[in-house]
C-alpha cells in the first residue's frame, strides 16, 4: 500500500488526546468495575489484543475488553462468535463498552476518536484500491459507517462510508458523529448482522474498483 500524503491535522490530534485523557477520568470507576467484573466472572484474561492495520496499512496492536471465551467444539475446532460471546460480553458489546481501551490507542497516536474501523490484517489483500483508501486516516473507535449502521449493512456499503469520511473529514463532522455514537450506543443500535454475533467474514469486494 502506498503512502499517503494526507498529514491528521494537528486540530483532531489535540482534539484525539484531550478527549481521551478526559473520557479516561470520568469513567475510570467505569473500566475499573468492567475489568473487575470479567476476572470475577470470566477470568484472565481481561483484555483481546489483535494486530491491526492503521494509517497507510501499517500494523498496530489493538486493545478491548474481552467479551469471549476461548472455547472448542469436541473436534477441537474454535466455535462460532454467537457460541462464544458471554453473558458479559453480550451486554458491553451491546452497550460499546468493550472498545474503551482502544483510548490507550489513541493516547499513542495509532487510532483517532472518529475514522473507518481497523479491521483485520488479512483483508488489506481484499480491498480494491477504492476501498484501500480508508486507510489513508488514521482508523477510529467510531466512525460515519458505525453511525449509519455499523454491523447491520454490508460490506460494500460499510467502505463506501469510509471513504466518504476520508474525502469529507471536518472537525464538526467528528464532533456530529460522536454525539450520534452515544445515542446509538445507548440504544444498541447496529450491533451486529441478523442471526450473527458481529458481521460476517469479509472475502473480497465483488467489483474491483
Amino acid at each position: 500500500m502506498a503512502p499517503s500524503t494526507k498529514k491528521t491535522p494537528l486540530s483532531k490530534r489535540l482534539f484525539d488526546l484531550g478527549f481521551s485523557c478526559v473520557t479516561i477520568v470520568i469513567l475510570s470507576p467505569i473500566l475499573l468495575l468492567i475489568s473487575l467484573l470479567i476476572l470475577w466472572i470470566d477470568g484472565t484474561p481481561l483484555l483481546f489484543c489483535q494486530d491491526r492495520p492503521g494509517l497507510n496499512g501499517k500494523i498496530f496492536r489493538v486493545y478491548k475488553f474481552r467479551t469471549m471465551k476461548n472455547a472448542q467444539e469436541k473436534a477441537g475446532k474454535p466455535m462460532g462468535d454467537r457460541e462464544r460471546i458471554t453473558p458479559l460480553g453480550r451486554i458491553l458489546r451491546r452497550l460499546s463498552l468493550d472498545e474503551l481501551p482502544e483510548l490507550v490507542n489513541v493516547l499513542k497516536g495509532e487510532m483517532s476518536i472518529v475514522g473507518p474501523r481497523p479491521l483485520l490484517v488479512q483483508y488489506l489483500d481484499r480491498y480494491s484500491p477504492k476501498q484501500s483508501r480508508r486507510h489513508e486516516v488514521l482508523p477510529g473507535i467510531t466512525g460515519w459507517a458505525q453511525v449509519n449502521g455499523r454491523n447491520a449493512i454490508n460490506w460494500e456499503e460499510k467502505f463506501q462510508y469510509d471513504v466518504w469520511y476520508v474525502d469529507h473529514w471536518s472537525f464538526w463532522l467528528d464532533i456530529r458523529i460522536i454525539l450520534i455514537t452515544i445515542w446509538k450506543a445507548l440504544k444498541g443500535e447496529g450491533i451486529s448482522q441478523p442471526g450473527m454475533a458481529t458481521m460476517e467474514e469479509f472475502q473480497g469486494s465483488q467489483k474491483k474498483r
